[in-house]
């Protein structure tokens, strides 16, 4: 018997874990039943439908309207949440402060609240005769019930998605290389700039991938905030609601495909992605 196959053996002696086999049985079953059977049914519908039935549904102008709201507000939503995210994520890496770690806590929110009570909750406060939405408004800014609405309650959930990722890359950061550049006469941007910021685009690209996609099918935070005018700030997660109110199941599920669509190229780019840096970086 060869030194691999001890190996092999030995590590299958202490697994903690059930074995191959039972392992990805699971593993098959947990995806068929959570993931591959619901997507089942929503192709189900829309395999009913004809392609002139489908593409009436998908491009009806008032759905055009919500696609065109949702990737804009998830676009800028993206933007923000990136800066505030990288800067959340520097403060809290580089510094010690009283409540570090209840800011650190709170981060993760977005995750266990309900999107459904974040969203009342950013309508009572950025209404224009709100805590926070008075002074926007003094200002001539509508923040509920508009477009800037659906940008704020897209930012709130995504929040976590650029924190987690970009903090432990920062943490890891080697600082002799920051030392280094120092010692050359590097500025303090300088060393951000051309030493730090390169190590953080993985994770940057990282998170801000996946809070684009969260953006897209967000509906809980953003119905309460958004205000819900058709062709202004209806999102495509609306539409759907909309759709299977009015018990055409056929147009929600071909609407849904769209942003399923959508979610799945993103992310198999966003896999390209990080297999090109990943090899690069290597």
């Amino acid at each position: 018997m060869s030194s691999r196959t001890l190996n092999w053996h030995f590590i299958e002696q202490k697994a903690v874990l059930p074995g191959f086999g039972l392992s990805l049985g699971i593993s098959v079953l947990y995806i068929s039943l959570v993931i591959l059977l619901p997507l089942s049914a929503l192709f189900i519908y829309v395999s009913d439908m004809s392609l002139a039935q489908y593409w009436a549904a998908i491009s009806h102008p008032r759905v055009v309207a919500s696609y065109k709201t949702t990737l804009s507000a998830a676009f800028f939503s993206t933007l923000l949440v990136s800066t505030i995210g990288l800067l959340l994520a520097w403060v809290l890496s580089r510094y010690d402060f009283p409540g570090r770690r209840l800011v650190d806590g709170l981060i993760d929110l977005p995750f266990a609240l309900p999107t459904a009570v974040a969203g009342l909750t950013l309508a009572t406060l950025f209404a224009p005769n709100g805590w926070l939405g008075q002074y926007f408004a003094a200002l001539g800014i509508k923040v509920a019930f508009s477009w800037y609405g659906i940008v704020l309650a897209m930012t709130f959930t995504s929040l976590p998605f650029i924190v987690r990722s970009v903090q432990p890359l920062i943490q890891n950061v080697d600082h002799s290389l920051e030392e280094a550049a120092d010692t050359l006469g590097a500025l303090p941007w300088q060393r951000f700039y051309y030493v730090v910021l390169p190590l953080l685009i993985p994770g940057l690209v990282t998170g801000a991938s996946q809070a684009f996609i969260r953006c897209l099918g967000e509906f809980g935070a953003v119905i309460f905030i958004a205000g819900n005018s058709p062709y202004h700030t209806e999102v495509a997660s609306l539409m759907i609601f909309v759709r299977l109110a009015e018990y055409d199941y056929a147009s929600a599920a071909a609407i849904a495909s769209v942003v399923l669509a959508t979610s799945l190229v993103l992310l198999f780019g966003l896999q390209r992605i990080q297999n090109h840096l990943f090899a690069k970086k290597h």
